[in-house]
C-alpha cells in the first residue's frame, strides 16, 4: 500500500454532488518531520464555546464553599466533579447590563452596559464570539455557529418593553446587528456539510426527495484517500465518517417523525420532539464541526431567557420561568435547583465527549475554553450580582484549573470577556463596558 509522501492541507475537504466533507485532524496533515517535531510544529488549535443556561440559578445550591484549590463542589456543580482539574469557578462578577432578562443574555458575551429602550430600538455591542470569529475567519470554513434549542423570535417584545431579540441570542456582529440562533439540526448540518447548496426550505425538501446520503456523494474520494493513509489515520477517518452518517440518519428519522402531533410542543422539520434527543443531536453537530475544524467558535443556548420548558422527566413539571420566580421559598428554590443540576449533568456528558475525542497530543477538551453560566444569579429578583460563571477546559494550557476565584470588588463580566480574549491570543483593549482585566492565574491560592 502506497502512503502519502506529502502532507495534506489541514483544511482538506472532499466534494461531490454538492456535498462537502471536511476531514478531522490527521497525522498526514502534519509536516513530514519526526513525529515529535511534527506535533510541535502543528500546535493545538484553541477553540471557544459559550454554553448558556437561562433564567438564573438557585444560588444557595450553586455557591461553593472555600477558595483557591480548597473548595467544595456545590450540589449543582457535583456532576462536574470528573472535570474539576479543568474547572474555574468564578464568583463576585456582576452583570454589565442588569435589566431583567434582556440584560442577562444581552450582555453575557457583549459586556454591554446598556441596550435599547423600546421594542424597536435594538442596541448592544459586538460580542466576544464574533470578535473571535472575525479573527479565525481566514482559517475555517464557517467563522462561527450560533445555536439554540428554541425557535427564534426576532419581532415583538419579550421582556419589559424590549425586543425579543435580546432574549433569543447572545451573539452580536455589531452594536445593531444581533445574530439569529439556529435551532433546526438539518439547517446546521447543511451549514457544515453543504449538499443542497442552500438552507432554503425548497432546497432541503428537494434533498429529502433524493434519499441520498451526504457520504454517498463522496464515497469514491473517501475510498481513494483512505487507501493512501496510515493505519491510525484510516481509523480516524472511519470513526469520523461513521459519526457524520449517524448524525445524518438521526436527522432523517426526526424529519420522518415531524408529522407526529404533540399538543404541548411545536417542533419544526428536523428537530426531534424530545428535549434530550434534540440536545444530543445539536451537541453532536457541534462536535463534528470542531473535530473537522470547520469552525472554532460556537455559541450555544440550552434555553432562551424566559424559557417556559418544563422538566417532568426529573420531577419538575412546572415551567422553568415561572418556577424561577420562587419568592425565595425553600421548597421552590429546591425545585429550581433540580433544573440547574440537570443542566450541569447534561453539560458533564458533553465534556466527557470532548475529553474522549483525541485532538493532536491531547483531547478536544484540553484545547478548548468553555464559558458556562447565566446572566442572572438570583432569578426571583432578576439579580445581576454575583453571576454563576464557570470557565471549563484546558484552554491549550492557558488555564490553571481546579480553583474557585472570588472577586471581592465586584468587577463586571465584561472584564472576564476581555481576559478570555487574551487567553485565546486575540487581545482587545476593551469589550462592552470593560474597565480592565481579571487575574485568573494568581488570585486565591494557585
Amino acid at each position: 500500500m502506497a502512503f502519502l509522501t506529502h502532507s495534506l492541507p489541514r483544511r482538506t475537504v472532499l466534494r461531490g454532488l454538492g456535498a462537502t466533507v471536511a476531514l478531522p485532524f490527521l497525522e498526514a496533515m502534519l509536516p513530514p518531520f519526526s513525529l515529535r517535531g511534527r506535533a510541535a510544529a502543528a500546535g493545538p488549535v484553541h477553540r471557544f464555546q459559550a454554553f448558556y443556561v437561562p433564567n438564573g440559578m438557585a444560588m444557595p445550591y450553586w455557591s461553593v464553599k472555600g477558595e483557591g484549590t480548597s473548595f467544595e463542589l456545590s450540589p449543582i456543580l457535583e456532576p462536574l466533579a470528573p472535570f474539576r482539574n479543568q474547572m474555574l469557578v468564578l464568583s463576585g462578577l456582576n452583570a454589565s447590563w442588569n435589566y431583567i432578562h434582556a440584560g442577562a443574555s444581552g450582555s453575557f458575551l457583549t459586556g454591554t452596559p446598556r441596550g435599547g429602550k423600546t421594542e424597536i430600538e435594538i442596541i448592544a455591542d459586538v460580542s466576544m464570539d464574533q470578535l473571535l470569529a472575525k479573527h479565525f475567519a481566514g482559517e475555517t470554513q464557517v467563522p462561527s455557529l450560533e445555536l439554540s434549542l428554541d425557535a427564534p423570535a426576532n419581532a415583538g417584545a419579550c421582556t419589559g418593553v424590549l425586543s425579543c431579540v435580546y432574549t433569543h441570542t447572545l451573539s452580536w456582529r455589531g452594536p445593531t446587528q444581533p445574530l439569529p440562533m439556529e435551532w433546526n439540526p438539518r439547517a446546521v448540518f447543511e451549514t457544515l456539510f453543504g449538499d443542497s447548496g442552500s438552507t432554503e426550505r425548497a432546497a432541503r425538501e428537494a434533498r429529502l426527495r433524493q434519499h441520498k446520503s451526504l457520504l454517498d456523494a463522496v464515497t469514491e474520494k473517501l475510498s481513494r484517500l483512505r487507501s493512501e493513509l496510515g493505519p491510525q489515520d484510516r481509523l480516524k477517518v472511519d470513526e469520523y465518517t461513521e459519526s457524520v452518517r449517524d448524525v445524518e440518519m438521526r436527522i432523517q428519522r426526526a424529519e420522518e417523525q415531524s408529522h407526529i402531533e404533540l399538543p404541548s410542543l411545536e417542533q419544526p422539520q428536523g428537530a426531534p420532539p424530545v428535549f434530550e434527543d434534540h440536545l444530543a443531536l445539536m451537541l453532536d453537530l457541534q462536535l463534528l464541526a470542531l473535530r473537522s475544524d470547520i469552525t472554532r467558535v460556537i455559541t450555544f443556548m440550552i434555553g432562551k431567557e424566559q424559557s417556559a420548558r418544563p422538566y417532568p422527566q426529573i420531577g419538575v413539571p412546572e415551567a422553568h420561568h415561572p418556577l424561577s420566580h420562587h419568592a425565595n421559598l425553600p421548597d421552590r428554590v429546591a425545585q429550581m435547583s433540580k433544573i440547574n443540576r440537570y443542566h450541569t449533568e447534561l453539560f458533564s456528558k458533553w465534556l466527557e465527549k470532548l475529553r474522549a475525542t483525541a485532538d493532536g497530543d491531547g483531547s478536544m477538551l484540553d484545547h478548548m475554553t468553555i464559558l458556562y453560566g447565566s446572566g442572572i444569579s438570583n432569578s426571583d429578583a432578576h439579580s445581576g450580582i454575583n453571576l454563576p460563571i464557570l470557565v471549563m477546559g484546558g484552554g491549550c494550557g492557558r488555564h490553571k484549573g481546579g480553583r474557585h476565584l472570588h472577586y471581592a470588588d465586584g468587577p463586571n463580566n465584561a472584564n472576564l470577556l476581555v481576559t478570555l480574549m487574551d487567553k485565546m491570543d486575540v487581545p482587545v483593549e476593551r469589550l462592552g463596558g470593560s474597565t480592565g482585566k481579571l487575574d485568573l492565574d494568581t488570585l486565591a491560592g494557585v
